[in-house]
């Protein structure tokens, strides 16, 4: 496999509708801005490019079966090769790694991966049902038909087992959405207390609305690169080009019905023994693995990635983390599955202060430093859930990120992580049945 750079990237506004748009338009929006951020003129961006990879979730919410071969069309592509990418909730994540794949196996130099979702065409109801047909719609859909109940049924357990507590889950929404204050990309950005959190409507107990992230219209793309791409643009620009290097992709799957999952031994990571799960601390005095309150796709594709990018000890060897946090739980649950802490450590560890922006004040007593930010940007949950769009948009903020560029992007510096060398992306589809998460670092 060849070195893979990301070189550009660009992100549409995200909001509740774009009216003022068709879906075609909303990924151009962010297509013309990652080739004007390095300089790119568009026709000669058509002439190098080699190829692209497209992705949304559902063909509902357009009502329109192949609509990314009317982006392709739209974006002047034609007759350039491109496919379709549609994995849930991780669509994006898995879209951005259809590009590295592109490039890394030599068929392209230069691979445009875009998403986008236009989900305000539909009633948020709708817009529910449409979601959940992601679930098994013989079994599970039957007996829950939303998301947001699945997510507590999980939840729950992971209280029942661990102790997490509310406020621990909270503690997320509050740092997701004062970040989001400095993101200008940010559909909701908002200084919450741990009360207005608790205090918001509940949706499915223990999740209150603002422990949920909202339906979007919007767009996101990525411009992925060989080494020799990166010559075409610098040649093309008369510019160097400020890369950020792919250093690791992972992927896991799971069992589509939660009930089907096993009560096994734990997958460990390099620095974890099996004696960690083992004790008075869980029901039985073992771990049961992973049972519905851990996400065996997440371990696998961070397992995957760390191996790949060399990564031994994730806490102190990444700089900040973008992960999909549909719900203050699920980022809970993912930094377990992420060996950011312990299985069980979870809640705790969300309140501890580490997954923190340093330099913001949050309102909270947090009772240690930051060490590794967590969803810097605002997260899902701030920033809003475009479905297709989503995995990319983290690639995005990742690469500006280590590009040191945020001030630029976001018009405001506080978000900039000091000296960043390596963040990871990671994305999540369903109840855990496709997870991708992506290494990338300054090269």
């Amino acid at each position: 496999m060849r070195p893979v750079y990301v070189v550009s990237g660009g992100v549409s506004k995200f909001k509740k509708a774009r009216p003022d748009k068709t879906f075609q338009a909303i990924v151009k929006e962010a297509v013309v801005y990652a080739l004007q951020d390095i300089g790119l003129d568009y026709r000669k961006f058509l002439e190098i490019v080699d190829g692209s990879v497209a992705s949304y979730f559902s063909d509902h919410f357009t009502r329109q079966l192949m609509a990314g071969i009317m982006v392709q069309d739209y974006l002047g592509l034609t007759p350039k090769p491109s496919h379709r990418v549609e994995g849930g909730g991780a669509t994006g994540g898995l879209c951005f790694q259809e590009a590295w794949k592109s490039v890394a196996s030599g068929t392209m130099d230069l691979c445009l991966a875009y998403g986008f979702e236009t989900m305000s065409h539909v009633n948020t109801w709708k817009g529910n049902e449409f979601i959940a047909l992601a679930s098994d719609v013989s079994f599970d859909y039957p007996v829950g038909g939303f998301y947001s109940g699945y997510y507590a049924m999980m939840v729950v357990r992971h209280m029942k087992e661990y102790g997490t507590t509310v406020e621990q889950m909270a503690h997320v929404s509050v740092k997701n959405h004062r970040n989001a204050l400095y993101n200008s990309y940010a559909q909701k950005r908002q200084k919450l207390t741990i009360g207005d959190v608790r205090g918001a409507p509940v949706v499915a107990w223990p999740l209150t609305r603002l422990d949920i992230c909202v339906m979007s219209d919007g767009a996101a793309c990525t411009l992925v690169a060989s080494e020799e791409g990166i010559r075409k643009i610098e040649k093309a620009t008369g510019k160097p080009v400020n890369a950020v290097k792919i250093t690791g992709i992972g992927r896991g799957t799971d069992a589509m019905r939660m009930s089907d999952r096993p009560h096994k031994d734990v997958i460990l990571l390099p620095h974890e023994k099996p004696e960690d799960y083992v004790g008075k601390k869980f029901v039985g005095g073992k771990l049961k693995y992973p049972g519905i309150h851990s996400f065996r796709a997440g371990r696998v594709a961070s397992l995957n990635a760390y191996k790949q990018a060399g990564i031994t000890d994730p806490l102190s060897q990444i700089d900040f983390v973008e992960l999909h946090d549909a719900y203050t739980s699920s980022e809970i649950q993912t930094y377990e599955d992420m060996g950011l802490c312990r299985y069980g450590e979870g809640g705790e560890f969300a309140a501890s202060g580490k997954t923190f922006m340093p330099g913001i004040d949050y309102g909270l007593k947090l009772k240690e430093k930051p060490v590794c930010p967590v969803n810097p940007s605002g997260g899902l949950i701030a920033c809003g859930h475009p479905v297709g769009a989503t995995g990319l948009m983290q690639a995005v903020f990742a690469t500006w990120q280590l590009q040191g560029t945020i001030g630029k992007h976001f018009g405001d510096k506080t978000l900039q992580v000091k000296n960043p060398k390596r963040g990871v992306i990671h994305s999540h589809a369903g109840t855990g049945t496709y997870v991708s998460v992506s290494i990338l670092e300054k090269n």
